[in-house]
């Protein structure tokens, strides 16, 4: 050291302190957007909605203009639980016009289950809420599908 001192700890302690806050800093980017398959038919207006308000929330949507028949198959979504649409996010199925507030509490919770639906278009739900509608709201339930076929109510909206 010049002058033939110690390093000062107090000095030691601030200089690796400044060296972290890098790290800090770029472990609070965002998060990567989670990844959600959407398929529909190619000329429904309220499914594309959805599809904007699930952007709006933060994922990255990939459309499928294919019908959505075959996916709700292959996802083991009941047909009665059906709706205009079916997006598959992680292993999980989500059948209508889910809000994506539900879905990311599904994820964060993982539940053992085939996924979430909104049965039917119920106005006022994620996508059924636009000027067409004119502001009216149908109270609806978000729908846990369990693995046997059953379902329970996941979230209450009215």
């Amino acid at each position: 050291m010049p002058g033939g001192g110690e390093v000062n700890p107090r000095r030691r302690k601030l200089t690796v302190s400044m060296a972290l806050v890098p790290l800090a800093i770029s472990s609070r980017a965002a998060p990567a957007k989670e990844k959600v398959e959407v398929w529909t038919g190619p000329s429904c207006a309220c499914c594309r909605d959805w599809v904007k308000h699930m952007e709006a929330n933060g994922f990255q949507v990939t459309l499928h203009d294919t019908g959505n028949s075959e996916a709700r198959s292959r996802l083991r979504m009941p047909i009665r639980y059906g709706a205009c649409h079916t997006a598959e996010i992680g292993w999980y199925a989500i059948e209508g016009h889910v809000p994506a507030r539900e879905i990311k509490r599904l994820l964060l919770e993982r539940p053992q289950a085939v996924g979430l639906s909104v049965p039917a278009m119920p106005r006022g739900s994620p996508g059924m809420d636009g000027p067409t509608f004119g502001g009216q709201r149908d109270p609806f339930d978000v729908l846990l599908i369990k693995r046997d076929g059953s379902a329970t109510v996941y979230q209450s909206y009215s």
